[in-house]
Parts: C-alpha cells; sequence; structure tokens
C-alpha cells in the first residue's frame, strides 16, 4: 500500500483526486494482463467493458514528438479491438493544455464536464437517520460479486449485455484491498452497489449505483459512507471520488467539496 495522505490543503486534495484515478486505472488494467502495455512513459488498458474509461491510455511524461508515433499505435491498437472510442488521461503533475497540441491532431476532444470532490474524513459528516430495512454487506464470495455486477450495471443503466465483462472484471481485481465492493440489500432484496479504492495513498469511492425503484431514500450516502468508514478505521485520512450530476448534492452533504473538474482527452473510432 502507498504511505497515506495526510496533506489536506487544496492543492494536495486535488492531486490526491487525479493520482487515486491513475491508480485505479493502472490495477484495472494490470487484471488483464494479456491486454495491458507500461513502460516509463505510458500505461494502456483494454477491457471488454465497452466504455471509454475502460480502455484508455494514461502519459506519465511531456509530450515529443516520437510520441506521435505512439498515439498512432494505440489508435490502431483500439480500432484492431473494435473499441467505439478510448480515452487519454495524464499523471496529476502534467496539465492538459501540454497534450492538447499533439493529441487535436489526431482528432481527440476534451472533456472536463465530471466534478472531482474531496474531504478531509475526519470531517466527515455522519447522517443520524438510517434508512429503514436497509442493510450493506462487504462482496465476499463470487456470488455476492455476480449480483453485484447486475445491480452496479442496471444501476447505471449500462447495456445488460455488459453484465458478464462487469462480472468478469470484478472477479479479476479480486476480493481483497486495495479494492473492496458493497452491497445494499432494501427489505432483504438487492438495491445498491459501491466501490473502495486504496491509491495514492487515498481512499477512493466509485461505483455508486442504486436501482431506480430504491432512489430517493437515502441509500447513495449510505452507499458512499459505509467504504469511508472502513477506510477511516484503516487510517485513511482523505475521501476522494468523481461525482455524477445526481449525486453532487449527496456528496456535499456527507462533507465533500468541489475542487476541480476531471480532465482528459477521447477519440471516437466508429
Amino acid at each position: 500500500m502507498d504511505r497515506i495522505q495526510s496533506d489536506v490543503s487544496n492543492l494536495a486534495l486535488i492531486s490526491s483526486i487525479r493520482a487515486n484515478m491513475c491508480a485505479f486505472f493502472r490495477t484495472l488494467g494490470r487484471s488483464f494482463p494479456e491486454d495491458y502495455f507500461e513502460n516509463e512513459s505510458y500505461a494502456r488498458w483494454h477491457m471488454p467493458v465497452a466504455h471509454p474509461w475502460f480502455n484508455g491510455v494514461l502519459c506519465s511524461s511531456l509530450p515529443e514528438e516520437s510520441d506521435a508515433a505512439f498515439i498512432e499505435a494505440s489508435i490502431r491498437y483500439f480500432r484492431a479491438q473494435n473499441v467505439g472510442s478510448f480515452t487519454w488521461w495524464m499523471e496529476p503533475h502534467l496539465k492538459c493544455p501540454d497534450w492538447q497540441p499533439i493529441l487535436a491532431s489526431h482528432g481527440f476532444g476534451f472533456s472536463n464536464d465530471t466534478p472531482g470532490m474531496a474531504m478531509d474524513l475526519r470531517e466527515m459528516v455522519e447522517p443520524g437517520q438510517t434508512v429503514n430495512g436497509f442493510e450493506i454487506r462487504e462482496v465476499m464470495d463470487d456470488a455476492s460479486l455476480k449480483i453485484w455486477a447486475h445491480i452496479f450495471t442496471t444501476g447505471y443503466g449500462l447495456p445488460a449485455a455488459w453484465e458478464p465483462s462487469v462480472c468478469e472484471l470484478e472477479q479479476r481485481l479480486g476480493l481483497d484491498l486495495p479494492v473492496r465492493n458493497f452491497l445494499g440489500y432494501l427489505n432483504g432484496e438487492p438495491a445498491a452497489t459501491s466501490t473502495l479504492f486504496l491509491g495514492a495513498g487515498v481512499a477512493g469511492i466509485y461505483n455508486v449505483a442504486t436501482m431506480p425503484g430504491a432512489r430517493g431514500k437515502g441509500i447513495g450516502a449510505a452507499m458512499t459512507l459505509r467504504p469511508l468508514q472502513d477506510a477511516r478505521e484503516l487510517g485513511y485520512r482523505i475521501g476522494i471520488l468523481q461525482s455524477s450530476e445526481m449525486g453532487f448534492g449527496v456528496y456535499q452533504k456527507l462533507g465533500f467539496r468541489h475542487l476541480c473538474q476531471i480532465e482528459y482527452f477521447h477519440l471516437a473510432l466508429t
């Protein structure tokens, strides 16, 4: 595990948001070693989940003229894998304007529409009111993992055909830290998911999803709070996440602050 981050200044928190994401992408990619490439300059991952965040490149250095060859090779690679689009990310010490000219020349677009949020776990707001009939269980076996994949896919409104690929990804990631998955049950029925990822010295929250019929009850907040409590018990000081529009107000009430926008490039291949 990385050294636990204790600097809660805004600059450090912004860097932690990006660093945790970068560590998460590397962890995801390494779970499919047959489709993972990494050297001192890049990491490139391809997974069967057809979302562009699950197919991408992470760069670690400033661009040089020779990088055009790797960009072109990556475009050919993802096209050969029948990937509809893929993403291009940068380590926290790099800035998007550094890479924008060379990527734009290859047709990449730019996105910064996802809020990046962070909080000091010592200041976490824990709602006093619980959801009646609701309990959260840690995913401990393959049977629960299959249920988790179904609820996550349905809750996010993803194509049902993606469910087996999501399940395979989570099975490859395993049941031990740095990744820990949670299932929420409402009146005994599975209704929500979330994931804790410990990376870059902070606790990242991912995959918060709630079934449509269970929304508006405080379940999303509970599914976010539980992994943060676990992280705090493990000694972690900082929690980070990337917010959807639906979850933004929920996260603010828990104590998360909106500190940046998640910046990345993307290229459509179809």
